[in-house]
């Protein structure tokens, strides 16, 4: 009997070990699905603060993208509009119309005229609305305000050379550079040599002169804050050196060929300074101009 009590004893105790085992495992079970389940929710807030801030993005370029959207409908009712690409392009011809009238103007203050006879000079346009493209005449049979531009005093320098020959050529270069800044005024375009001007003792800027300066020349042109002066170069003879003379004449035909690019137009060549003047006036007065 005692034996049959010990044995149901020890079957209970068995099985009530087993059920704390089982228990033990449960509860470890339970554990570590409780810290999934933390992690899980850690990274579902995550998850939804960051879908929040791309939510918040999202809104932000809407707005932008809305914005974006009406201010290009407004420009195209504006390029529609009667203030539109139509006005624009009326106001453009409009500005070259006045341009051109500027320029006419320039051309009237210092025509360039092709020397025909001894004592006889012609309009290179002879004939109203004759705009074909001229060929480069000689540069000493054109004459500004009816004086010749000669090179030979620039190369020829002496002591005998007839100085009333010298002030006529710096008085013709004198009318050049005016009638340079004057059209580089009007098309507003800063010249890449700047002028001084003085009548028929000009000056011209070269702000990288191709001669090699002494040094006291560099210390002398060269101001407190470090910045280079340009140095100046004469568009007159007397009392000049010749080499700084002619460079000076080179430079003021760098101007004009400047100019001519600026129109869509390239330059005669170095030597042709009046030819320069004279192609760069008829351009801007072509028809043709004011629809370029």
């Amino acid at each position: 009997m005692f034996g049959q009590v010990k044995a149901v004893s020890m079957s209970q105790s068995n099985e009530l070990d087993e059920m704390r085992q089982k228990l033990e495992v449960k509860k470890l079970v339970m554990g570590n699905m409780s810290v999934h389940c933390k992690v899980a929710a850690e990274d579902v807030k995550k998850k939804e603060e960051n879908l929040r801030i791309e939510v918040r993005s999202l809104l932000v370029a809407g707005t932008a993208l809305s914005m974006a959207r009406k201010q290009s409908q407004e420009s195209n009712s504006l390029l529609i509009g009667e203030r539109g690409y139509a006005h624009l392009k009326n106001m453009h011809r409009k500005l070259r119309m006045r341009q051109q009238y500027m320029i006419s103007q320039v051309s009237l203050l210092y025509p360039v005229k092709i020397l025909v006879g001894p004592a006889e000079e012609q309009e290179l346009e002879s004939f109203p609305g004759n705009f074909t493209r001229s060929k480069p005449v000689n540069q000493g049979s054109l004459t500004i305000l009816g004086l010749r531009l000669t090179v030979l005093p620039f190369t020829k320098m002496s002591f005998f050379t007839d100085k009333k020959e010298v002030q006529r050529s710096s008085t013709a270069l004198g009318y050049v550079a005016h009638a340079v800044l004057l059209v580089s005024s009007y098309l507003k375009v800063p010249l890449r040599y700047p002028l001084r001007f003085g009548g028929s003792r000009s000056y011209i800027n070269d702000y990288a002169p191709s001669t090699e300066p002494t040094l006291s020349d560099y210390l002398s042109d060269i101001t407190v804050s470090g910045n280079v002066k340009p140095v100046e170069f004469p568009l007159f003879l007397e009392g000049q050196d010749t080499t700084r003379a002619a460079y000076a004449v080179f430079l003021l035909n760098k101007d004009l060929e400047q100019l001519l690019n600026f129109i869509g137009v390239k330059s005669l060549g170095p030597r042709h300074l009046l030819a320069n003047l004279k192609e760069l006036i008829r351009t801007i007065q072509s028809p043709n101009y004011l629809d370029t």
